[in-house]
């Protein structure tokens, strides 16, 4: 049952949500797609963001977003030329899969799903995940600040427990620095791995930063996989963020077999506000990022492994053959 405080705090960001309206995908979508995006690609990384009476937000998170629909999704891929999707449960859901769970079954069988889990997460919740859709969990160790070595291990090792048994893969939101401290534990896995959004790498410090090797390395051993998503995180040079280019072309180069790919919208805003209030969503072209991929894999038989055929290995999708 909700306390007073959190009662109150999804009153105001309801009544918050209410007041700004539902913003269209259209407008995200303002630059043409100049590529021929390949039969059955599919983009690796969104979030569903419902009507907080029906899926209220965690009391403890530290941002409000606006409403991001499964028809607002879809009206974007429709503008992509994007066929399949793996939603991902956000933060300000905490361990409440209920929304991504609702949204894989609006969405329908091009969708797979991400959870998040904790510890008292039952078998039984676990096979009905698998039924719907779920095919991997996510550890979000930076939003919430996480980078204490021996608590994060002790998740990463948690979580496999729990997932191994249905051949899920973990996905891992967290900074290089963290990654090198556990670089034994995640070579070791015995489930497939998943770096959100570059693995951390900020375009800015380039290959000199720390942790650059490790990441880049755990991709081409073929120990980690690397979703090459959210640039406008890692970049500070909108709207096409060049600068996070070679970082792209890098985890291609070192394993073309290890990359996927995934626009992060609605592009929750890092910077954050009070939580009784809206953070609006990043500023992103959708067209402009997606027509990136060009630059980052000119070859359009490597282009097609990262949208299609990796997605389909790792989210279980059937297979799609070439036309």
């Amino acid at each position: 049952m909700l306390n007073r405080r959190d009662a109150l705090t999804g009153l105001a960001s309801g009544l918050a949500l209410a007041a700004i309206g539902k913003p269209s995908p259209a407008n995200t979508v303002k630059t043409p797609i100049d590529f021929d995006v390949p039969s059955g690609c599919c983009d690796c990384h969104v979030h569903i963001i419902g009507d907080p009476a029906q899926f209220p937000f965690v009391a403890d998170r530290v941002y409000t977003p606006p409403p991001a629909t499964t028809e607002m999704l879809t009206d974007l891929h429709r503008a992509l030329k994007i066929d399949r999707v793996v939603l991902v449960q956000p933060s300000f859901y905490g361990t409440d899969n209920a929304c991504m769970l609702d949204a894989l079954r609006r969405v329908g069988s091009r969708a797979r799903g991400v959870a998040v889990l904790d510890k008292a997460t039952s078998g039984s919740v676990l096979d009905e995940m698998k039924i719907a859709g779920v095919r991997g969990v996510r550890i979000n160790l930076e939003t919430s600040g996480q980078t204490d070595v021996a608590a994060a291990k002790a998740i990463v090792e948690g979580t496999v427990a729990q997932v191994a048994p249905l051949g899920w893969h973990i996905q891992i939101y967290t900074r290089p620095s963290v990654i090198v401290a556990l670089a034994d534990t995640l070579a070791a896995l015995p489930v497939p791995l998943v770096f959100d959004h570059f693995g951390g790498l900020k375009a800015m410090l380039g290959p000199t930063q720390p942790g650059y090797d490790v990441v880049i390395g755990l991709v081409k051993s073929g120990h980690a996989y690397a979703k090459i998503s959210a640039a406008y995180r890692l970049s500070d040079k909108p709207p096409d963020y060049a600068d996070i280019t070679p970082i792209a072309q890098a985890l291609v180069a070192a394993n073309s077999d290890r990359v996927v790919w995934g626009s992060d919208w609605p592009h929750t805003n890092p910077a954050r506000r009070p939580v009784t209030e809206i953070t609006p969503p990043a500023n992103v072209d959708d067209g402009l990022l997606l027509d990136q991929l060009v630059k980052w894999v000119p070859d359009a038989a490597i282009r097609r492994k990262i949208l299609v055929d990796n997605p389909e290995r790792l989210y279980d999708f059937p297979v799609v053959k070439p036309t």
